[in-house]
């Protein structure tokens, strides 16, 4: 029997990485292929436990390097491709949006191209609920499937633009494609400059823990295992060309995630220190993801078995994520709040 190939791109990132280990335990009868560049917050020290099983293999490449990615296309002939790869940190966008434009929209038609000239049985863009813009407070309003996209940053700019180039494809050339569009994901391996693990890694050091603005933000938090098996799902059970929106229903303030992990640390809130708000930040996002429902998925965790997972997991792991917060990390987090 010949094996499924599946390209995963972005597989040493956070949501990227969890979805490889994912897909390896899952299907050893599928090569799962880790394209990855290995920039800041690539990290190939989480893949130790499969690194050396018969189904998986990595490629160090960049999304943008169209000759090389053409070639590895024709060589492999992948009949999946599951993408990732992304710049992803807001913050990051605002203070330099073209590497934004460069990975985001170039690197996606560069994956494009090369999944149309050797015939990819399914393109699934992995994307964020951010295209949609923001919400107001009122707890009945969700983003659907059908919301405008009105991007604020240029991160979410950058990942809109490559949502359409992706419909586009399909639309013109009629490539095989699904657009998932994810809440805000938490978990292991969660690089420690968003809000989840940057908390639970200062509190654990006594340091101050920076919120922005009054801290009354609300997003939508999705268990990074959960958004696995949404993906999985879509890969194999989406229907061509419809875009599915993943959301866990777990609407907290930023104020409330951060005093959540504080409280159960045993540590003080005088460690909270609120500092100036984020340029263009959105109020508030939340997902109706009844339409993937329909199509037989449920989150597992709620916010609270899930944040207690990952503070866990962090206390667990203290050497992977504290050789992280050193160096060219922290010299960005003390330019980027003040400290």
């Amino acid at each position: 029997m010949v094996k499924k190939k599946v390209l995963v791109t972005g597989g040493a990132g956070f949501i990227g990485g969890n979805y490889v280990q994912y897909m390896v335990n899952k299907y050893p009868d599928y090569d799962i292929y880790n394209l990855d560049l290995l920039t800041y917050a690539g990290d190939l020290t989480k893949h130790r436990d499969i690194e050396t099983n018969e189904n998986y293999y990595f490629v160090k490449e960049d999304i943008i390097d169209r000759e090389s990615i053409m070639s590895l296309f024709e060589n492999e002939k992948f009949d999946y491709v599951v993408h990732f790869a992304a710049e992803s940190h807001v913050d990051r966008s605002i203070t330099d949006p073209g590497i934004f434009v460069q990975t985001n929209i170039m690197g996606t038609q560069v994956l494009l191209d090369a999944s149309k000239q050797i015939g990819v049985s399914k393109f699934v863009h992995v994307s964020t609920d951010e295209v949609y813009g923001e919400l107001d407070f009122n707890p009945k309003t969700f983003f659907t499937e059908e919301t405008p996209l009105q991007p604020n940053s240029p991160y979410s700019a950058s990942k809109a633009s490559s949502d359409l180039l992706v419909r586009s494809y399909h639309e013109t050339y009629d490539l095989p494609i699904n657009i998932t569009r994810c809440s805000n994901n938490y978990g292991p391996y969660h690089f420690p400059e968003k809000l989840i693990p940057l908390t639970i890694s200062r509190v654990l050091n006594e340091e101050k823990v920076p919120v922005y603005g009054d801290g009354k933000n609300i997003r939508d938090w999705l268990h990074v295992n959960d958004h696995c098996a949404a993906i999985d799902l879509v890969l194999h059970e989406g229907v061509n060309g419809e875009v599915y929106n993943v959301g866990g229903h777990n609407e907290r303030t930023n104020l409330e995630v951060v005093k959540t992990i504080v409280n159960t640390l045993n540590k003080s809130a005088d460690l909270i220190e609120f500092v100036s708000d984020r340029l263009g930040h959105d109020k508030r996002y939340a997902i109706d993801p009844t339409k993937l429902e329909q199509l037989g998925w449920k989150p597992k965790y709620t916010f609270e078995t899930g944040i207690a997972h990952t503070i866990q997991w962090y206390l667990d792991n203290k050497n992977w994520w504290e050789q992280i917060i050193t160096g060219e990390y922290q010299s960005y987090f003390e330019k980027q709040y003040s400290f």
